[in-house]
């Protein structure tokens, strides 16, 4: 790594970010344009195929992740990452040829292997940069998550203005065209104006290489991946069907708030790495992780308009109905009184609820004259709970989370320069692998939970799961590092006032 910043470390650090960012935006570009070929029945997939093919990209660019950092530690970030960006513009051109779901499926994975610029995009930004400054520089690299944004937000676009609003649907097969273009230019950039160079541990064998993924430490930065990382590409996919069927959206706008989920989580990375530079990663993963279990619990409820038998009302004695109303019952000359159905229950969708409603009343099931026994049934009660799940408190808490997530990203790999100086391309890679992977089985399993349960909810519900874990994992090895070297731990992670530290 350098002794300090330089303009070359700076111009790297730039045509990188910028190349991650090309590199994302077609990485993601599934999420769009199945979701837009499936609602013009263009091909008739349904959720788990649709989930397949959002996921098979993510894990063509997971699965790379390792050889692709072990490659750039050996030989460079210049030549690794501009022929990764020169070879995946093929597949992704031939993309608008393919007319089955293999043909689709194999030139996904084809493209998908942009993904794995992210571990090469680490190990390159690292060698140019001072360990006081990696996290910042490694933050401002993984803004180039913003690229999903850009998917989502002109994608969809495009897509309405190339088919003429879906009136010349074969012309959908413009978009790959465009996006190899944007993944051939910006290849021959990188390699006009970019230098390489290698780390110190150029030398070591794959062996030794590979070392480092002993670790446990290295497993464990992976599951905090798996969710700040993984999980954030596939809601960035999975988030377009979900405003679509779930609150009716056009595919646009759905896009557009898409894109506001992804857009602030790739951009406020940078503000991550420099959080973790000053506070350290490990107070940063905390704050991230409780919040993630918060805001996920949050979005468990799901949208619901619920009829559920109530409170009745039992005749008392034996006798003759001698009148019936809205508001009573009579029996001889004993009067029922009963909860009338109020406006209240007209609930008006467009209006902003933000706590579940609830509205009970009775309705009579029996009529003037009828003879009734004791405790026979007179009313029968009614019960509706209703839950909006408004689209915009949703939207505010979806767009929360992927913040919080965006600022967990940048934790997690301000970890690894500090653990693993000399192998930040073999554990980047690694970390980057099992992250990734969050990325494909997500919205796989997206599609298995919501065909097993009917809701859109069951995702969150795995997210909630997944971030106990996660901070249940946390907080044990903290507890066990602190037993282990306290005292100074202790003062490096300031996780106890110094006075008590004095003393011990």
């Amino acid at each position: 790594m350098n002794e300090k910043i330089t303009f070359r470390s700076n111009k790297i650090l730039f045509f990188n970010t910028i190349a991650f960012t090309v590199c994302f935006a077609a990485w993601m570009l599934n999420g769009v344009l199945v979701t837009f070929l499936v609602d013009n029945q263009v091909f008739d997939w349904g959720p788990i195929e649709i989930g397949w093919l959002m996921g098979i990209p993510v894990l063509a660019g997971s699965i790379f992740r390792l050889p692709a950092g072990m490659l750039t530690d050996k030989y460079g970030g210049k030549p690794v990452f501009g022929g990764l960006l020169l070879f995946s513009t093929l597949p992704m051109y031939l993309l608008s040829f393919a007319d089955s779901y293999f043909w689709f499926a194999l030139l996904s994975f084809g493209f998908g292997l942009t993904g794995v610029s992210f571990a090469i995009g680490i190990a390159y930004t690292s060698v140019w940069y001072p360990k006081n400054w990696q996290g910042r520089a490694l933050g401002i690299f993984g803004a180039g998550n913003a690229g999903a944004a850009l998917t989502t937000l002109l994608a969809p676009t495009l897509l309405n203005y190339l088919t003429d609003n879906g009136t010349n649907l074969e012309n959908w097969k413009s978009l790959p065209h465009i996006y190899a273009v944007m993944l051939l230019t910006m290849g021959i950039i990188f390699l006009i104006f970019t230098e390489n160079k290698k780390p110190a541990s150029n030398s070591k064998t794959i062996r030794q290489l590979l070392l480092p993924l002993k670790n446990a430490r290295v497993w464990q930065f992976g599951l905090y991946y798996f969710l700040v990382f993984g999980c954030f590409v596939a809601f960035s996919q999975w988030l377009v069907p979900y405003f679509v069927n779930v609150y009716y959206l056009p595919l646009v706008t759905a896009g557009i708030f898409a894109s506001l989920f992804s857009f602030p989580s790739g951009v406020i990375r940078a503000l991550g790495g420099w959080m973790s530079d000053k506070w350290g990663a490990r107070k940063v993963m905390f704050f991230v992780l409780a919040s993630s279990v918060v805001i996920s619990f949050m979005l468990t409820v799901p949208r619901m308009d619920i009829y559920s038998p109530g409170q009745g009302i039992m005749n008392k004695k034996s006798g003759t109905v001698t009148m019936v109303s809205p508001n009573l019952i009579k029996v001889d000359e004993t009067v029922y009184p009963l909860i009338s159905k109020s406006v209240k229950s007209e609930i008006i969708d467009d209006k902003i609820l933000v706590l579940p409603t609830k509205e009970i009343w009775q309705e009579p099931i029996v009529k003037e004259g009828n003879r009734v026994e004791k405790k026979e049934l007179l009313a029968k009660g009614i019960t509706r709970i209703y839950f909006q799940a408004n689209v915009w408190i949703f939207a505010f808490l979806v767009i929360l989370i992927g913040t919080i997530w965006g600022i967990g990203k940048a934790g997690v790999y301000k970890l690894i320069p500090d653990h693993f100086p000399e192998e930040v391309g073999v554990v980047g890679g690694m970390v980057g692998v099992i992250g990734g992977l969050g990325g494909f089985f997500g919205p796989i399993i997206f599609g298995y939970l919501l065909e097993g349960t009917g809701l859109w909810t069951s995702c969150w519900m795995l997210m909630f799961v997944l971030s106990i874990a996660c901070l249940l994992w946390l907080h044990l090895s903290t507890k066990k590092l602190m037993e282990e070297e306290a005292p100074e731990v202790l003062e490096h992670i300031d996780m106890i006032p110094k006075h008590r530290l004095e003393k011990t």
